[in-house]
């Protein structure tokens, strides 16, 4: 589950970039013909720790889209993001996808698959490690990114857990 303080409240003063990571197309068999309609999965974040997913359906593409975008900024989770990459490994799951996230030194890459590269990319990490098993249904897989992302802690939480200072976690 998504920790209760990573929840963010969208508003206009944040500048969200979104990103179309799949498109479905349905199509539904009537007396009259068949009838399109198309789900599209798209992630928002503004490249500095919040990102946000949402799911859109309507009978045209860009209909369905700008759909996703409205239901995606209703979802927005700050993610700690620690120079450029996670603060620790992280894994989990939803459905029938495993996702498991490590961070990366500098220069790396976002080394993940399709799904898991949206999040990620639009979350602002720019170096980290992943792997995808289990189902590469790209509706499970951003689900578990985001729930892997919503579980990090950042290195200040996990000394005030602690009840230690900062500089004594960087420094030793």
């Amino acid at each position: 589950m998504a920790n209760k303080n990573s929840k963010v409240k969208f508003s206009g003063d944040i500048e969200l970039k979104d990103r179309l990571v799949a498109i479905n197309r349905v199509t539904k068999v009537t007396k009259g013909g068949r009838t399109f309609t198309f789900a599209a999965i798209v992630v928002v974040g503004n490249g500095n720790g919040i990102v946000g997913w949402g799911l859109g359906k309507a009978n045209e593409v860009q209909a369905a889209i700008a759909k996703g975008v409205e239901a995606a900024k209703k979802n927005l989770i700050k993610v700690p993001v620690h120079r450029g990459t996670i603060p620790h490994e992280q894994s989990a799951k939803f459905g029938g996808s495993r996702v498991i996230l490590k961070p990366a030194s500098h220069g790396t890459g976002v080394k993940a698959g399709g799904a898991m590269r949206a999040v990620l990319e639009t979350v602002g990490i720019h170096d980290v490690l992943c792997k995808s098993k289990g189902s590469s249904n790209p509706h499970n897989l951003v689900k578990a990114t985001i729930e892997a992302l919503s579980e990090m802690r950042s290195p200040a939480q996990v000394a005030q857990n602690r009840g230690i200072s900062v500089e004594k976690v960087f420094h030793g």
